[in-house]
């Protein structure tokens, strides 16, 4: 079965990152390059299990696109009604959801800035392969 893992973080997160002195503690250069390096290696173990279909990074929210309603309102940046947006993902094809669980659950051992690692959170969903699976509970 395949599962999505979602990451989430601010624009304040984002902006923390790239450096910008803000409510976030900055990252340093070794800061960044150490989850860099974390990320790679997550992502080739579950390359070499079999496990990964997919994954990708996000660009910041301030770079994102809302469309709502049957006129397609179009908002930019950031939204006043959420704090958090998804930053990343992996699609990964594993043998259970415990097993998804187990692979989202290494995510808090990346490396960060104090307080950032608090913060962090992932969610685990299952991904429907077809219309019958969205009744399923």
């Amino acid at each position: 079965m395949k599962y999505m893992i979602l990451t989430y973080a601010s624009q304040q997160d984002y902006d923390a990152m790239a450096g910008k002195v803000g409510e976030q503690p900055t990252w340093s250069g070794e800061d960044f390059a150490a989850i860099g390096e974390f990320m790679g290696e997550f992502n080739h173990e579950l390359e070499q299990s079999g496990e990964l279909v997919e994954t990708r990074a996000l660009a910041a929210p301030v770079h994102a696109r809302r469309l709502s309603g049957p006129g397609a309102v179009v908002t930019d940046g950031p939204y006043a009604e959420t704090d958090e947006v998804l930053a990343g993902y992996w699609v990964v094809e594993c043998t259970s959801f415990d097993r998804a669980t187990e692979i989202a659950a290494r995510l808090g051992q990346a490396p960060a800035p104090a307080g950032a690692a608090a913060r962090a959170y992932a969610d685990v969903r299952p991904m429907a392969d077809s219309q019958g699976d969205l009744l399923e509970s």
